[in-house]
């Protein structure tokens, strides 16, 4: 089980993660949605697309742009859309 914790809260938890470039990616549905805030920052990647952000929040603190997601990736990243990773001291863990 795959799962994404930051400040000892469990962000995501899922059974099924794609891995792209060393980040687990996890299905939509796995998210603890209470804990998301939708970002308007993005970024783009020449194979992937454009990454679109959220801000996580955990207990009033805020971890700025701390997940991000494709929703439109090219063709070669298919697999990842509708899936989200982490990064900026969210643990993710196998």
């Amino acid at each position: 089980m795959a799962k994404a914790t930051w400040m000892r809260t469990v962000l995501a938890e899922s059974a099924t993660v794609e891995e792209v470039e060393g980040n687990l990616y996890f299905p939509e549905a796995a998210l603890h949605k209470e804990h998301f805030k939708a970002s308007s920052h993005t970024s783009f990647c020449p194979w992937k697309g454009t990454a679109h952000y959220y801000h996580v929040e955990v207990d009033g603190e805020r971890n700025e742009n701390a997940a991000w997601y494709y929703p439109e990736p090219k063709d070669a990243a298919k697999r990842i859309q509708g899936h989200i990773a982490f990064w900026k001291g969210v643990e993710v863990s196998r």
